[in-house]
């Protein structure tokens, strides 16, 4: 989570990231538009006692709304769960966009963006087919799509390239509306813009399906939504309640502290070690990530033809890595490489879930705006 919006969220692997942001666009139609990293501040609560999800208040600089946002992952598939309240706090038509940074796989290369309406609704999916990464040693990269549907379904799906004139932000930073929408977007860097449906009241789900096709991801965001918010944040806790159980518990008593101190160090025990199991891979169990922001490291444009101003970071090499070595990172007490489970894949779950799909880690971007529309495809600039 960063600057209040989910960023970084992991699948199929805890080493391939496919959100960069996920944000609400706020307008009256008239006289402003609001983005949410720019124009809000916020507050973050946990939502269940171990700490792994989370709720969200953002709150308008103006005075003029406030959305509460609840997150879990769902524990029984690759899906992300957004509960949604938009409360209205002075008199107004207010309008609330989804706007959905996908960088789906971000390692290779540009994305490209549909709406689906197999289900009978609009819903924006996110795609890459392209596997290849600069990962040393990573032979196990799949396609990636992703699916934003809505318990209420959206009334209005765009598709466009960031700071163009596609890009829903800037048109509604224009002319607080969107004036002309897209229904495909190929190879580029992609954004993804909906309207969500308050005429049907100010409360909604969110979804964020995952899948190696199409129709796998909206299947999965459908499913999630079928599934009910309430119903996997209670099955997302009790995994991690489980999990803690299995723990040394920290001593009841410190020398020299309160009881109340005593409880605070121990919540923080147990929020420090569910976090870190949440980093562990699921595919190569031991296998942990040094930066869930960045884990394979990037090198940014050489401030030299030979001086890089970022250097790549060494990571595991899950095809060789048999013992803990200042190149590789398994854990100590896992089991050979032969005999490492392969059946889940993502980064931020309650341990006894199959494959959730979500991390949050740092991640901000800002947009810039240029002017033209078209009703055609967008074209890159």
């Amino acid at each position: 989570m960063a600057n209040g919006v989910p960023s970084d969220v992991y699948y199929p692997t805890v080493d391939t990231t496919n959100v960069e942001t996920l944000q609400y666009v706020v307008t009256d139609g008239a006289t402003f538009t609001d983005l949410q990293t720019r124009d809000t501040s916020y507050s973050v609560r946990p939502l269940d006692p171990t700490g792994m999800s989370c709720r969200v208040t953002t709150t308008a600089d103006s005075g003029r709304y406030r959305i509460v946002t609840d997150y879990v992952t769902d524990p029984g598939r690759d899906a992300l769960l957004l509960r949604v309240r938009f409360q209205p706090l002075v008199p107004g038509d207010l309008r609330l966009y989804l706007r959905f940074d996908p960088t789906v796989n971000g390692n290779g290369g540009g994305g490209s963006g549909t709406v689906d309406t197999s289900t009978g609704h609009p819903v924006p999916v996110a795609a890459d087919p392209v596997t290849a990464t600069n990962a040393a040693n990573r032979d196990y990269a799949r396609p990636v799509h992703v699916a934003l549907d809505a318990s209420t379904p959206f009334t209005e799906v765009s598709n466009g390239f960031a700071g163009t004139a596609s890009d829903g932000l800037t048109q509604l930073d224009r002319d607080h509306a969107l004036t002309a929408t897209y229904a495909e977007a190929a190879r580029g860097n992609l954004v993804q813009t909906a309207r969500a449906d308050l005429a049907a009241g100010n409360e909604l789900t969110l979804a964020l399906g995952f899948g190696t096709t199409q129709g796998e991801a909206v299947a999965t965001a459908g499913a999630a939504l079928g599934g009910g918010f309430g119903r996997a944040l209670v099955r997302y806790a009790a995994g991690w309640v489980g999990y803690d159980a299995g723990l040394v518990p920290p001593p009841g008593r410190f020398p020299g502290l309160d009881a109340a101190t005593a409880r605070e160090l121990a919540r923080v025990y147990y929020l420090s070690a569910n976090v870190l199991k949440a980093s562990e891979d699921k595919t190569f169990p031991g296998a942990v990530v040094a930066s869930l922001a960045s884990p394979w490291g990037r090198r940014s444009r050489p401030a030299t033809p030979t001086t890089p101003t970022s250097a790549p970071t060494a990571r595991c090499s899950p095809a060789t890595c048999t013992r803990p070595s200042p190149g590789c990172c398994w854990s100590a007490t896992a089991p050979p490489p032969a005999t490492r489970s392969s059946s889940c894949s993502s980064a931020s779950s309650s341990p006894t879930a199959r494959c959730p799909a979500t991390a949050w880690s740092t991640a901000s971007w800002r947009p810039t705006a240029s002017a033209s529309s078209s009703t055609r495809s967008p074209t890159r600039s």
